[in-house]
């Protein structure tokens, strides 16, 4: 078999895997305290931020977010308006906030969020520091790579 044809068959059963995974994951619905809300990837993403990381600053969350401070404040008002988000004054500096999962809130969550997280950890969990590296580059080019392609 030659390399073009190993990465061609590769090719197929990603594409064919993609649909499958994102089905899955619209199947998991979010509890009931955020479905009043439109949530896109920077609101899971801050979520799993905090639920993974702990409490941080809006700086903080803008730059693992990649976006402005104005608009991580922007999702993290939205979701302190709904309760699922407190706002605290910086022990250290009283300009800076800390922004973390509101406790009433951190259940669902958790629940919302643990078994992606579980099944990552099943998946990777195998695989050597290095080959985890690889899955995780290799989907972040093929992101940047759809993105790129639809002049994005």
């Amino acid at each position: 078999m030659s390399t073009e044809s190993g990465l061609e068959d590769a090719v197929r059963d990603l594409l064919l895997l993609m649909p499958r995974l994102v089905a899955r994951a619209k199947r998991i619905p979010p509890p009931q305290e955020l479905r009043d809300l439109t949530l896109g990837p920077r609101h899971l993403s801050l979520l799993v931020f905090l639920l993974l990381d702990g409490p941080m600053t809006v700086n903080d969350l803008a730059a693992r977010l990649q976006v402005a401070p104005t608009t991580a404040s922007l999702v993290i008002a939205e979701l302190s308006r709904k309760g699922v988000l407190e706002r605290a004054e910086d022990d250290a500096d009283r300009r800076r906030r800390i922004i973390s999962i509101a406790p009433a809130a951190r259940p669902a969550i958790e629940a919302w969020l643990a078994p992606g997280a579980e099944a990552w950890r099943r998946a990777l969990g195998p695989l050597t520091p290095a080959q985890r590296r690889t899955v995780v580059e290799t989907l972040l080019a093929y992101e940047a790579a759809v993105g790129e392609l639809r002049g994005e």
